[in-house]
């Protein structure tokens, strides 16, 4: 089991009411006495790009909308190096790769929300979104997340808007988005390097950085960079004397 809080949420968690705030601190966590709801509230309002960290700290995530082409290779330098790791599925790519949702559960990491078909929010209606939402929760669970479920969403394309996020955070998630994005999944096709994916996720390292890959390719594309790149990142990141944290530790009150 990797990660400090792998198999926090084994339960459901509890869908409570929005504010304004900014990154997690564990310290709001610990004074509301409210456990797991209180420090998922603490996320509710932002969209969370960084999360507050006095240590040297960050956390890695995948998406996953395409295929599962990397993901062999992700999940082993992932368990080589034992570190935890939240993969963002689609609802859609759960329905055609229910096998991917419990390899990654099986591992330890975490599953988090990405919509059902990864559509552009801001063409959808409230409906519309909630439906998306909705479906991918439902797609998630029916391949067999179980407890390696987050109350996490991503938003496709990471195209957020305050209204939008508050309509998320009313199903009971909140919206994790990333620092920086190696922009792997353009492959050499679209002028991408794994040396240029490498150093996107260097150049954005702080305490608190959220760094974004992907598990599968595009159309046409023949490699995968993010996952020829990962093990020169995590290297690199234990060189700079980062550590790489479970971002379900946020729900679980600890110092970071």
């Amino acid at each position: 089991m990797l990660g400090a809080a792998a198999g926090l949420l084994a339960v459901p968690w509890a869908v409570v009411p929005g504010r304004r705030a900014g990154a997690a601190t564990s310290d709001t966590c610990r004074l509301a006495g409210e456990g797991e709801e209180a420090c998922l509230r603490v996320l509710f309002g932002s969209e969370n790009r960084v999360f507050r960290a006095d240590e040297r700290v960050a956390a890695v995530t995948f998406n996953a909308a395409w295929n599962d082409a990397g993901l062999d290779v992700i999940l082993g330098e992932l368990a080589r190096r034992h570190t935890p790791a939240t993969f963002f599925l689609t609802g859609d790519f759960a329905d055609r790769y229910p096998e991917v949702v419990r390899r990654v559960a099986a591992a330890g990491h975490g599953l988090g929300n990405h919509s059902y078909s990864h559509p552009y929010f801001e063409d959808l209606t409230a409906d519309g979104r909630r439906r998306e939402v909705q479906a991918a929760d439902r797609a998630l669970r029916a391949a067999g997340a179980g407890g390696a479920l987050t109350p996490f969403f991503r938003f496709p394309y990471s195209e957020t808007s305050p209204a939008q996020i508050r309509e998320v955070n009313e199903l009971g998630f909140a919206d994790i988005e990333f620092t920086t994005d190696t922009n792997g999944w353009m492959g050499t096709e679209g002028g991408m390097s794994v040396d240029r994916a490498v150093r996107r996720a260097l150049d954005a390292l702080c305490p608190g950085a959220i760094v974004q890959m992907h598990v599968g390719t595009t159309e046409g594309q023949s490699e995968v960079i993010d996952a020829k790149a990962l093990p020169r990142i995590l290297g690199a990141i234990a060189a700079r004397g980062y550590r790489v944290i479970d971002l379900r530790t946020l729900l679980a009150g600890v110092s970071l």
